[in-house]
């Protein structure tokens, strides 16, 4: 593989652990689809498709090879991984039919059809961790919009562990930096000792949070986000991914 070829690989490696977190609910389990995917692509490469696209291929293929289907009634794993690829890596429809091996027709027919299964799912009340009150207010306007209640917002480590404390929320959805406050991450991790809750980190650098190198979160959308973004991905974090076969 040419030097600048692996140079876009390594560049792409962030955001293909975010893809592939995201569609299996798990840090472990999308960093491991990430390595063997890795492994796969330096061995059968495409120069006619762009890193990022063929990791993101490779990811697909061995998630829908070893995932269990969904029960019916459910999001399929393709409509999961449309949706996916479109919303939260910001792909083209025709570059993610290029992925997925559709065209584009289907593609676009199948997507319409995830977004009619999206706005049926059941919602939760969200947990919002953010300092700043303009971008919280912003994010609460959001989360409304998808369906979703608001169990309460925190701007501190100590208002989140309490009031995670007293409404058992669904879902948090927090910032990493709370200035004075504290750090989101810290705040979660403590409120994860008490309870088993989903958790989207929200943040202005993805690629800070997806290393590999250390635990990092399973769900991470950029700042600023869309609502269909935060839809998907709570959708993801909520439902747990799809099981492994």
């Amino acid at each position: 593989m040419p030097l600048s070829r692996r140079q876009d690989l390594l560049r792409a490696l962030p955001y293909a652990r975010r893809y592939a977190r995201a569609l299996s609910g798990s840090q472990s389990r999308g960093d491991l689809l990430v390595a063997e995917s890795l492994r796969e692509l330096i061995a059968v490469d495409d120069p006619a498709m762009r890193p990022r696209l063929r990791l993101y291929q490779w990811i697909s293929r061995h998630y829908t090879s070893s995932t269990t289907p969904p029960a019916s009634g459910d999001l399929t794993v393709l409509d999961r991984q449309l949706l996916l690829l479109t919303a939260l890596e910001e792909l083209s429809l025709a570059d993610a039919a290029r992925v997925l091996g559709l065209d584009e027709a289907t593609a676009r027919t199948t997507l319409e059809h995830a977004y009619a299964g999206l706005r049926s799912c059941a919602q939760t009340n969200v947990l919002i961790i953010e300092d700043e009150p303009i971008i919280a207010m912003d994010i609460e306007e959001l989360v409304h919009k998808c369906g979703h209640r608001i169990a309460g917002v925190a701007a501190t480590e100590k208002e989140a562990i309490e009031i995670a404390t007293r409404t058992r929320p669904g879902l948090i959805l927090a910032d990493i930096n709370l200035g004075a406050g504290g750090d989101g991450m810290t705040a979660v991790s403590q409120i994860l000792q008490q309870q088993n809750i989903p958790v989207i980190f929200v943040t202005a650098y993805p690629e800070r949070l997806l290393t590999g190198e250390r635990i990092e979160p399973a769900f991470v959308i950029t700042k600023p986000f869309e609502p269909l973004t935060l839809a998907i991905a709570t959708y993801q974090a909520v439902s747990g991914g799809l099981p492994l076969g």
